[in-house]
């Protein structure tokens, strides 16, 4: 078995994904509640209990949910999180100090055999930090709320088998939406979320330089308001690299697992794909 990856939610009403692997399972963000998280693990094999760490992005309500915090403490679950955000989530919920393992900029490991490099973001005031997790001959990067992308992103998220990038909103629906002016700032103005041509800007130019083209590509985060499932699709594939590995997903549905599939073309096939 190698890793896998379960997004359970995606979007502003929470987000949740699990990736699982030979030693453990590992909780990305806990934006809706451990009751629907336990639902939505229905069929995955995957049980709350089964959870060993929870590594949190940032502290936005869509990405974690003070509801966890008994169930945190009553399983025993590890909480990493930013240093710069620790005195905020042990404000927010006391309790949970005991089980609280800062992170900075170098990679942790949540659990046997699983390295997590943090990555980050200029997400509002304090940002929010992406993951590549490697282990068991896989590579995995988690990446949402950016606000921008930035010049080391591609360094980073380099020869990975499984993207997970946020594409949150179609530029002329946002501007075209009643939300006020000063919100559709923050989304847009560097420091909020990604559009969907940064996202797909983004991962061509991943794609570009990788030496093999990677198993699955997930759209994560996408406005339910100013975005649409038709519109990602038909604008994601235009590039047939990445039409056949898209997975978009989810606020209100889990993922299927996503993990190795036979292997994807070597360089020299994959320009030929792009053009």
């Amino acid at each position: 078995m190698s890793l896998e990856l379960c997004i359970l939610a995606s979007g502003s009403a929470g987000n949740a994904a699990i990736i699982r692997s030979p030693t453990g399972v590992v909780l990305i963000d806990a934006g809706i509640g451990p009751r629907t998280l336990a639902k939505r693990l229905d069929g995955t094999g995957v049980r709350p209990a089964d959870i060993s760490a929870l590594c949190l992005t940032h502290l936005d309500g869509d990405h974690f949910s003070p509801r966890w915090a008994s169930t945190l403490r009553r399983l025993n679950i590890r909480v990493y999180c930013h240093a710069n955000k620790v005195d905020d989530l042990a404000l927010c919920v006391p309790d949970l100090v005991p089980l609280i393992r800062p992170f900075n900029v170098d990679p942790f490991s949540p659990t046997e055999g699983l390295t997590c490099d943090p990555i980050h973001f200029a997400h509002d005031r304090l940002g929010s930090h992406g993951f590549v997790v490697d282990g068991f001959g896989y590579r995995i990067g988690y990446a949402t709320d950016l606000g921008h992308v930035p010049r080391h992103f591609f360094d980073r998220f380099r020869d990975l088998d499984c993207i997970a990038l946020e594409s949150n909103y179609d530029p002329k629906m946002q501007a075209d939406s009643a939300r006020p002016s000063f919100l559709k700032r923050r989304i847009t103005g560097g420091h909020g979320h990604l559009s969907n041509p940064q996202a797909l800007s983004a991962i061509r130019k991943l794609l570009d330089r990788a030496r093999q083209l990677p198993d699955h590509i997930v759209l994560l985060h996408r406005s339910q308001e100013c975005n649409c499932p038709e519109l990602v699709r038909e604008l994601f594939s235009t590039d047939q690299r990445i039409a056949p590995r898209l997975t978009l997903a989810q606020q209100h549905e889990r993922s299927p697992w996503l993990g190795r599939m036979p292997r994807a073309p070597r360089v020299g096939e994959q320009l030929t794909l792009a053009f």
